[in-house]
């Protein structure tokens, strides 16, 4: 007979790693099963510009630089050849998944948390990055740079970790793209704060905010105790169904401030619920990150 575990904060942490460690590997499978069917039928992201990898050989047209003439490859044919890099304006993408208590909760058991539909998100599209040769960091974390398509286990791996540092503590690329996974449900001053740090590295971001179905439609009635995830006070409400209008109007008020924040900073903002197919707000992400 197995003997008791203790309750204390060691055990309860290293409940918590055990069970990530064990949905790891199912999670990476369906985080590319994900991402497969959206790669079905779009392009990658590969694209012409300024850079120092070699892409391909295309005919000069008038209007080409002379400097961009590749003479050995041109010298092959009666014709001229210009030399064309990748596009590299974003050579890193950031992703972020908010860590707090709250993205660990769901309605119903046919749910899956938030938390574990923003891990299944975050893995998916890395992997549609990685495949198109993207570098991938996790933030906040060490520097640690993932590339090509094998790195998903490992980046998998590491998101499971506990996050080293801040992002004020580790090196941030410029002009890069960072993605981040969350409910925002947070004071909007605290969101605020954030969107500012990162755009002022200056990084360009999209943010998905995930939540559970009932967090929109509040669907209880009668007497209903609310109890928070993150030290709240408990809530006792009499009569829910006469808070309902009042509840929709806030959350409303929320994401418009939400959304009002993206876009003073340049960013994009979506909302995605856990009720619905991942593979719509994976797509929704690939087609915001695709090079203008």
């Amino acid at each position: 007979m197995a003997s008791p575990i203790s309750a204390g904060p060691g055990a309860a942490a290293h409940l918590r790693a055990q069970a990530a460690a064990a949905r790891l590997p199912p999670l990476v499978v369906e985080a590319e099963r994900v991402a497969n069917t959206v790669m079905q039928g779009v392009h990658g992201r590969r694209r012409s510009g300024h850079g120092d990898a070699f892409w391909q050989f295309r005919a000069y047209s008038q209007g080409d630089a002379a400097s961009s003439v590749d003479w050995r490859q041109s010298a092959k044919a009666d014709r001229l050849f210009v030399r064309e890099t990748e596009w590299e304006a974003a050579q890193t993408v950031l992703l972020w998944r908010d860590p707090s208590p709250s993205m660990n909760w769901r309605s119903e058991r046919n749910l899956e948390e938030k938390a574990a539909r923003a891990d299944l998100l975050l893995l998916a599209l890395a992997a549609l990055l990685l495949r198109g040769g993207e570098r991938v960091r996790l933030t906040p974390g060490d520097r640690q740079v993932f590339m090509g398509r094998s790195a998903l286990p490992a980046l998998a791996a590491a998101l499971m970790r506990p996050a080293a540092g801040t992002a004020d503590e580790i090196t941030l690329p410029r002009h890069g793209r960072l993605v981040m996974f969350g409910d925002f449900l947070q004071p909007l001053a605290e969101v605020q704060a954030t969107i500012s740090r990162y755009a002022a590295r200056p990084l360009r971001g999209q943010m998905l905010q995930i939540l559970d179905p009932a967090e929109e439609t509040l669907p209880y009635s009668g007497r209903i105790r609310f109890d928070g995830l993150e030290g709240e006070a408990p809530l006792l409400v009499p009569r829910v169904e006469t808070i309902r209008d009042l509840y929709a109007e806030r959350l409303a008020a929320h994401r418009d401030g939400l959304s009002t924040m993206a876009r003073a900073a340049g960013w994009g903002f979506a909302t995605h619920r856990t009720d619905q197919p991942p593979q719509l707000a994976l797509l929704s992400l690939w087609q915001a990150l695709a090079p203008s």
